[in-house]
């Protein structure tokens, strides 16, 4: 059975209820040294689960569809997230980004790796399938299927962490490797990190990163594979929303934790159906410039970023006003600086939907240049952020009772709400629950991942800069840089000036 069948009208995305019970299937997932009957109500995964059918349901929502989808391209005559469908125009983009923020403000911006993220992926293979060869049909195949009911999709594309100073083709018992082929599909062994949320996602793209891509025909292989497949398993991290006392103390921790697994498959069977690239290293080393992935991808995590620094920056201005620091030169000062972060990265993600550049037939991409310096910036801007956070709040942020019980003993109750009081009139329970949210934000487990996630989101921090410098040679820009140099030096010589614009003695 198909997460799709799920689906009482196959016209329209997955409700809510019909994402959780998609999610019912035999999985092998483990935690804890156990494996999970039923993800949906383990304590490790319940309230995120329901985090992401939150997102399903607003698409239905009367409130919120609008803002949300759009018609289906594929003639089904039913509707989809706005950012499945291929964007043919500057509107079309502009509508896919009110589409990924919508569904980023239902969580603050603290999950990134939600439904549309893989959209970046699956809407391109509506608009280039041709550039799967030989799997081009299964591309426009996945595409009608992604967009008609938004499955929840994500990837595992990076090799572990393993014998890095070996060629990949040399650690095959380790990276994914196909093992055998038959008239029905392939066999593969191997492990990716880090699979995000994969414990509760529909689909997985196993795919290979660009850095450590191989001409290996066994390991030049990208595929989709269904989390229930036979021989894959997932050895999953420890889970913050398990280990979370409860939604007072532990606000995000407890519904947004988006757990990462280690993605195992054993002797797994993919059908050729749902293959995208095979014993082709020319096409899985050019994937990421050559498909259009990157653009949309970018897109989606700087708007997502975008609107967790909204979110960073009120909460900062009221963890100062209930300290009473919001009066202070130099914390107003630090506020106005994460501010002008979150105004740069909306501002990159504006340029990326009002900026298309034409690519295959009448279909546009997000503008480039926006979309790697969003990789380039968003690693460093976190960090400093929450350095900000711990110069400005300081030990406000651990002047806080153990938990929300200490407010239901009488014995302590009364100190709490002279001594924990806030400033500005906030009394001690508001001002106690701004600093656990904070503290959740910066401070918790949860917050160390988040730290870890934005630093490597795109990549390794050389990787991501050689790009830039690469694109800009490839594509004139850097030339043209060089050449205005060129027309300043042109302007004079060890004679004075070269033309009559100015004079000196």
């Amino acid at each position: 059975m198909r997460p799709e069948d799920h689906i009482a009208d196959k016209r329209r995305p997955f409700t809510g209820a019909e994402y959780i019970a998609s999610l019912k299937d035999g999985r092998e997932v483990y935690i804890d040294g156990e494996r999970v009957p039923d993800v949906t109500v383990h304590p490790a995964f319940r309230n995120a689960i329901r985090s992401i059918a939150r997102l399903y349901d607003a698409l239905h929502d009367p409130k919120t569809k609008d803002a949300l989808t759009c018609p289906t391209d594929t003639g089904s005559g039913g509707y989809t997230h706005k950012f499945f469908r291929v964007p043919r125009s500057r509107e079309d983009l502009v509508g896919a980004q009110e589409g990924i923020a919508g569904w980023a403000r239902q969580s603050y911006g603290w999950m990134g790796r939600t439904p549309d993220y893989k959209a970046a992926f699956s809407n391109t293979l509506g608009a280039f399938p041709e550039y799967y060869g030989d799997y081009a049909d299964n591309a426009r195949a996945w595409y009608k299927r992604a967009q008609e009911t938004v499955p929840f999709m994500n990837h595992a594309i990076v090799n572990p962490p393993i014998d890095r100073h070996r060629p990949p083709e040399d650690v095959k018992d380790i990276y994914a490797c196909v093992k055998r082929e038959t008239d029905a599909g392939i066999y593969v062994s191997g492990a990716k990190v880090v699979a995000t949320s994969a414990a509760f996602t529909h689909y997985n793209f196993m795919g290979q990163s660009s850095k450590t891509a191989t001409e290996d025909l066994d390991m030049s292989v990208m595929f989709m594979i269904p989390i229930n497949a036979p021989g894959l398993k997932l050895i999953c991290r420890t889970s913050y929303e398990s280990a979370a006392k409860s939604p007072f103390d532990y606000p995000l921790s407890s519904r947004f934790d988006e757990n990462d697994a280690i993605f195992v498959m054993d002797n797994v069977f993919v059908p050729w159906e749902d293959v995208f690239i095979y014993r082709d290293p020319k096409r899985v080393m050019s994937f990421f410039p050559g498909t259009g992935f990157v653009h949309g991808a970018m897109f989606q995590g700087c708007t997502r970023y975008a609107v967790k620094l909204d979110f960073i920056s009120g909460l900062l201005a009221k963890a100062l006003r209930a300290t009473g620091g919001d009066e202070a030169r130099n914390n107003q000062i630090l506020l106005g600086e994460v501010i002008a972060w979150r105004h740069l990265f909306w501002s990159l993600s504006n340029a990326m939907a009002n900026n298309p550049q034409a690519w295959q037939g009448d279909a546009v991409l997000p503008e480039l240049q926006a979309a790697m310096s969003y990789r380039v910036f968003a690693p460093d801007s976190w960090p400093r952020i929450k350095d900000i956070v711990q110069k400005t709040v300081t030990s406000a942020l651990i002047y806080l009772p153990s938990s929300v019980k200490d407010f239901a003993n009488p014995a302590i109750e009364p100190y709490l709400r002279q001594y924990v009081r806030g400033s500005h009139g906030i009394d001690h329970v508001e001002r106690v629950k701004i600093m656990k949210l904070l503290w959740d934000s910066v401070g918790t487990e949860f917050a160390g991942r988040h730290e870890l996630y934005e630093r490597n989101y795109s990549g390794g921090w050389e990787d991501i800069r050689a790009q830039v410098l690469t694109g800009a040679q490839r594509g004139g820009g850097l030339k043209a840089m060089e050449q205005l140099v060129d027309e300043c030096l042109a302007d004079y010589d060890t004679n004075g000036w070269t033309g009559d614009t100015w004079t000196s003695d």
